[in-house]
């Protein structure tokens, strides 16, 4: 809102009040990231705990150290940065295809650069919302498929050790965004 209160020129005060707003609402979204994360975190292990349970797990020790389980860790380990970066190349694709219409409409509807005629923001509402979508599918897929192979092809016991890879290395990629500068950035782009 400060940006658009400063691209339309508005006097002072409603920027300091944009701000003021602007401040307030990014606190919330910080705290209420930490507790998303903190109940996405009890979940899971809920999840882990259950399905350990049906497995028939519930009463033998994992132990990391057999090579199976410890298999399962380092894919499970991989799983979130793998997610991660498809969804960041997902919005560099998206927003590739939004420059690329902008720059169409710069071209082709007159007036537009001077200030005289409106743009189709709908156009570019459209390729944001189908890219997201149709981006989604990959990381999607993978996120049902990697278990289900895992627990297929190998085991309960690798699967377990999958399942509690994610869930600390997962924990740890969503903190490290939600906390460093890097998150920041990815939260205001």
């Amino acid at each position: 809102a400060g940006g658009i209160a400063e691209m339309a020129e508005l006097e002072e005060r409603v920027r300091d009040t944009t701000d003021a707003l602007d401040a307030l609402g990014n606190t919330t979204a910080a705290t209420g990231k930490g507790f998303a994360i903190g109940s996405a975190v009890l979940t899971a292990l809920s999840l882990l705990s259950a399905f350990t349970d049906k497995a028939g797990l519930g009463n033998v020790n994992v132990d990391i150290g057999e090579p199976v389980v410890l298999a399962g860790v380092l894919i499970g380990a991989m799983l979130p940065f793998l997610f991660a970066a498809l969804t960041m190349l997902s919005v560099q694709k998206a927003a590739g295809a939004i420059i690329i219409e902008v720059r169409r409409q710069f071209a082709e509807i007159p007036g537009l650069r001077e200030g005289t005629a409106e743009a189709d923001s709908d156009k570019c509402v459209a390729i944001s919302t189908q890219s997201s979508v149709e981006e989604m599918v990959l990381p999607g897929i993978y996120a049902i498929l990697s278990p289900i192979t895992v627990g297929f092809l190998i085991g309960p016991r690798c699967l377990t050790g999958l399942l509690g890879g994610a869930i600390a290395s997962g924990m740890m990629l969503a903190l490290m965004m939600i906390q460093s500068n890097a998150g920041g950035a990815w939260d205001n782009a």
